[in-house]
């Protein structure tokens, strides 16, 4: 009998390879090559995924099969969204640490790059399979530890920005996503449990990657190379 690789690692590939710290823009944040004005440009863009975030979250919650899987993705989404201290009000506090205001941060046009990312994440978490809902979710989730600490050394090493509100957004999520991703992945796992599935899965997987990819193209474009 031929062994079936685990479906988990087949998207960490995918990941892995189309990694947001490997993207130019990362990697100039993390040089401290970028201005503060790329900065403020991504904090306007990054805010529109930011407040859909909990939409993705409640979507999946709603089609999922199993109240122990439901518990587990409300407790997520309480996080996101419950009092004064949600995400998007977190993700408002860091605009404003490198200049932005709350005006031209909710007020923001998206870059099509930007709608593109939400409109994948709505779809694959609102429109497809419990399966693909939870592939979309870890595909981020399981980056964003990694990421976050990268930008919090940026933003001290390079650009002064070492208070905790403008910084607690990153911080909040190196724990709280690693153990998101790791539930996540048991939920992928649970509910892959065809050839379909695992078809759908890791061509939600791809597509979700590349949306990220993506978005960070469209950062780079306006706020760096232009």
């Amino acid at each position: 009998m031929v062994a079936v690789a685990d479906i988990v690692d087949e998207i960490r590939q995918i990941t892995d390879e189309r990694s947001l710290l490997k993207h130019p823009f990362y990697q100039a944040w993390q040089k401290g090559e970028l201005e503060l004005e790329s900065l403020r440009g991504y904090a306007t863009q990054y805010w529109h995924h930011v407040l859909a975030f909990p939409q993705y979250v409640s979507a999946a919650h709603a089609i999922c099969p199993t109240q122990p899987e439901r518990q587990e993705l409300l407790e997520n989404l309480i996080e996101e969204e419950r009092g004064d201290e949600n995400h998007p009000e977190l993700w408002l506090r860091f605009g404003e640490g490198v200049g932005a205001t709350r005006p031209q941060i909710e007020g923001s046009t998206p870059l099509p790059e930007t709608d593109k990312l939400v409109a994948t994440f709505r779809d694959a978490t609102m429109n497809r399979t419990f399966a693909e809902a939870c592939a979309a979710l870890y595909v981020y989730e399981s980056q964003v530890p990694e990421v976050a600490k990268t930008k919090i050394a940026g933003l001290k090493a390079f650009y002064g920005i070492g208070d905790q509100r403008s910084l607690q957004f990153f911080e909040v999520h190196i724990g709280a996503d690693e153990i998101h991703a790791e539930v996540g992945a048991g939920m992928v796992r649970n509910n892959t449990t065809t050839e379909g599935d695992r078809e759908a899965v890791l061509s939600t997987a791809r597509e979700c990657a590349d949306a990220l990819w993506s978005f960070l193209d469209g950062c780079h474009r306006e706020y760096v190379a232009a």
